[in-house]
């Protein structure tokens, strides 16, 4: 039997960074992948996505050349190129994990990995045993009863990025970040595309401002939304697909060619072997501690298969306090509530801490200020006027409570508010930050100088 000090299960983005640390960290590290290095973000979700919304922008400039002074003559789009290249994207992003496994002297065990007692996994009836076992087994698209996939008419963000051919018409069930990329997506490239949402905001965990912005966005780009709406059943059996959707004004058919489940994942956690170990679970996820330690000694868990926001970055900065918590070094937990969320679609959407809403139900006094893009000069002469900044500030102490950004570049920028709230900066030490112009950065200084009321642009 092979023996090590760690083995990972999965390699995601969570599961490889933390291999990677371990490793740094003196370890003798193994990783278990019954699939692709570098998991489902890296094969089919944060990488491959963000080339495809490359080329739908690309293909948006060329449209709109004229707005620039330019003129383009016969350009068209390929859709079979477009994912073509999105499939190259992830394949070079997992070559590069390969590399890195080699480089820190991680072995790579191919196969189905299952937890045995004892400290054990087994991969396709081989044995192996660590004195530490990490869970990284992240998720899937998450099915509903009256919406089955078939991985045809009815798919899951999987196949949404490796479609055969583009669909005319498609209806995307959920506006969460996979939802309302891929409508932007498939829109942008010429799909009609009608979104269904269950609750009455798009991008219902966003400040409700940013909603609004992204709902006036969309249906401006000719995307259909549907909100405080429920698909109740679908019918595959004719040459599309028809949806019945329930709305407050009653029942809809809906006639597409595919429709795109987008409602949240479900976890990579039956037939792992957790109930012949003991590991205790919860609503679909397992239960660890701030330092991800499960209920039983020398079994571990991160990411997504955890109570945690199921985020890439978030997956890789528990593995790394994991592992430094397991080699004894002084680390601090957590903190959930300084998470950044971002949404690449056009625009896009950056966001951390708490909503206005959330903050005022909290029972702060809060000074607000936003910013809208209309009013740079770095968006005005990048043709992206649409957006804005909102910050949020504790009006006793000056605490920086949230910053929710929608716009072009915005998930670029919302590092700034994350690294200020980790610091404990107050609103007055941004504002006497001179940020550079002309920027789109600039907005956040001036959504905060309009909070304290000294903004200078409005």
């Amino acid at each position: 039997m092979s023996k090590y000090d760690i083995i990972v299960l999965g390699s995601g983005p969570g599961g490889y960074v933390t291999a990677i640390r371990a490793s740094q960290l003196g370890f003798k590290t193994a990783v278990v992948e019954k699939e692709n290095l570098g998991g489902v973000c890296l094969n089919w979700g944060c990488i491959p996505t963000k080339a495809l919304l490359k080329s739908a922008q690309v293909f948006e400039y060329l449209k709109h050349a004229g707005d620039y002074g330019l003129t383009v003559n016969g350009y068209d789009k390929d859709f079979s190129a477009v994912v073509k290249r999105s499939r190259g994207v992830a394949d070079g992003m997992s070559k590069g994990v390969q590399f890195l496994m080699k480089k820190n002297k991680i072995d790579v065990i191919e196969g189905y990995g299952t937890l045995k007692p004892g400290k054990k996994v087994e991969v396709d009836g081989k044995e192996y045993s660590a004195d530490h076992i990490i869970i990284a087994t992240g998720a899937r698209s998450r099915e509903l009863p009256s919406l089955p996939q078939d991985g045809k008419k009815v798919i899951g963000y999987r196949e949404a990025m490796s479609l055969p051919s583009q669909p005319k018409k498609m209806i995307v069930v959920g506006s969460g970040a996979i939802g309302v990329e891929f409508a932007y997506f498939y829109n942008a490239m010429g799909t009609e595309v009608t979104i269904v949402e269950f609750l009455p905001n798009v991008v219902p965990v966003e400040d409700e401002d940013v909603s609004k912005q992204l709902e006036k966005s969309f249906k401006k780009s000719g995307i259909n939304i549907m909100t405080s709406a429920e698909v109740t059943k679908v019918d595959t059996s004719g040459e599309g697909v028809k949806a019945t959707v329930k709305t407050k004004d009653g029942e809809q058919v809906l006639e597409a060619d595919i429709i795109l489940s987008a409602v949240g994942i479900k976890t990579n956690i039956e037939n792992i072997g957790l109930e012949d170990v003991g590991i205790v679970v919860d609503r679909d996820k397992i239960l660890v501690n701030s330092f991800y330690q499960t209920n039983i000694p020398g079994y571990y868990a991160i990411g997504d298969v955890t109570p945690g926001q199921a985020l890439a970055h978030v997956a890789s900065a528990e593995g790394i306090l994991c592992v430094e918590k397991i080699a004894g070094l002084h680390v601090e937990a957590l903190d959930y509530g300084n998470i950044p969320g971002c949404t690449y679609a056009s625009p896009e959407i950056a966001s951390v801490g708490l909503t206005e809403k959330q903050a005022r139900e909290k029972g702060f006094d809060i000074k607000v200020g936003k910013f809208p893009f209309s009013a740079s000069g770095k968006a005005s002469a990048g043709g992206n006027k649409e957006g804005f900044v909102k910050v949020i500030f504790d009006a006793k102490y000056g605490e920086w409570l949230g910053c929710h950004m929608i716009g072009a570049g915005v998930t670029d920028m919302i590092a700034e508010a994350v690294l200020g709230r980790k610091l404990e900066t107050t609103g007055h030490e941004v504002l006497k930050t001179v940020h550079p112009h002309p920027t789109m950065s600039e907005a956040v200084m001036e959504a905060v100088a309009d909070a304290y009321g000294e903004v200078i642009h409005l």
